[in-house]
């Protein structure tokens, strides 16, 4: 049988190296090889575990949050609640489930998700066909119908596939990935220079773009200032531009060679929050943030959701809720509080989102 990577390595001998952007969306996107197109990839069985996964109280929390941005929206109907990468649909799950709280949010509501991959969407219909929404899915924001919107993001920007440039002789040439002598792949530069990169760093220094990231974030902006709206986004990654390879794989909740294995492993990189605030803000929207993951759960309240919980639970239940909100928010190492960011893209019409008060929100 013919592997992914055998595909590419035939690509390449054919045509000649290929960019890491390229690469990158070939190893997760190919239409019938591709690591999101047949896998279910989450969970101990899986290759990662995100925060929807580890814990009811994130989904829980951001239906809250939507429910009270909706709110202060003026409440319209219907309001589209889009989620980009549901992954099995658990976030979503839990967020409209938490949201009965606020039966005329649950019932203005319009919801879309934003899915590529058919193993996935599948099991997301499976989750959610009782959900006492109406579902649709739609493969891009632009497919998705107009009107006012809130939008949730979680882990979504880093799988984006960047590209690379290297600084090489004083000029930045992009990364590409090629075959070595024994025909292998391996990373190299491509032979003409980038003309267009004003950025100065030392030779050898590496600086990713993100181009469908800046696409997103335009289009997202766009929409929410047009029509009306928020979006949340969570995802881990640095709040400055900043050079550096962060291209990494993971498989099995390991991290791997990123070239050995396309199609069986998960590829991300670190995402550039001040870099999407930019690509946003140029449309008329208004940024918060970005703060941390665990900074913005607490301010809308897992302290007090884990207690209310715990409060109904036996002791095993209780301990695993408060061992899943230490991870949740925590800031030590093996923790998400600190790693992972958020950050949300407004209507400048609408207040500061739940989360991103004044003295919270930081510029980015």
């Amino acid at each position: 049988m013919t592997t992914l990577l055998d595909e590419i390595k035939a690509i390449i001998a054919d045509r000649g190296p290929i960019t890491v952007e390229q690469y990158v969306q070939l190893a997760l996107a190919h239409p019938e090889l591709g690591y999101y197109m047949n896998r279910d990839p989450f969970g101990a069985a899986g290759d990662f575990t995100t925060a929807p996964e580890i814990s009811q109280m994130f989904g829980e929390l951001v239906g809250l949050w939507a429910a009270e941005v909706w709110s202060s929206m003026g409440s319209p109907r219907p309001a589209r609640l889009v989620e980009l990468g549901p992954g099995r649909g658990t976030l979503m799950s839990d967020a409209l489930r938490a949201a009965r709280i606020a039966p005329p949010f649950r019932e203005a509501l319009d919801v879309w998700l934003m899915e590529t991959s058919p193993t996935l969407a599948a099991i997301q219909h499976d989750l959610l066909l009782d959900c006492g929404a109406p579902v649709a899915w739609a493969q891009r924001l632009k497919d998705i119908p107009e009107g006012p919107a809130i939008v949730i993001g979680n882990e979504f920007l880093d799988a984006l596939p960047v590209r690379q440039f290297v600084r090489v002789g004083g000029q930045w040439r992009e990364r590409t990935v090629g075959l070595s002598e024994e025909g292998e792949l391996a990373f190299g530069v491509a032979s003409s220079a980038e003309p267009y990169i004003s950025a100065t760093a030392q030779n050898g220094e590496i600086l990713e773009v993100n181009p469908a990231g800046h696409r997103l974030m335009f289009e997202l902006g766009a929409r929410l200032v047009k029509h009306g709206g928020a979006a949340l986004l969570v995802d881990y990654g640095h709040t400055v531009t900043s050079f550096g390879d962060t291209l990494q794989a993971v498989r099995a909740h390991r991290y791997v060679d990123p070239l050995a294995a396309p199609g069986d492993c998960d590829l991300t990189t670190h995402v550039d929050f001040a870099a999407m605030a930019r690509s946003a803000r140029a449309t008329g929207a208004v940024v918060y943030g970005p703060i941390d993951q665990g900074d913005f759960l607490r301010a809308i309240g897992i302290d007090l959701r884990t207690k209310a919980l715990a409060e109904r639970a036996g002791p095993e239940r209780s301990e695993a809720l408060q061992q899943a909100r230490n991870r949740l928010v925590g800031k030590a190492k093996g923790e998400m509080g600190a790693l992972f960011k958020a950050i949300a893209v407004a209507d400048r019409r609408l207040p500061p989102p739940p989360g991103f008060q004044p003295n919270a929100a930081k510029t980015a």
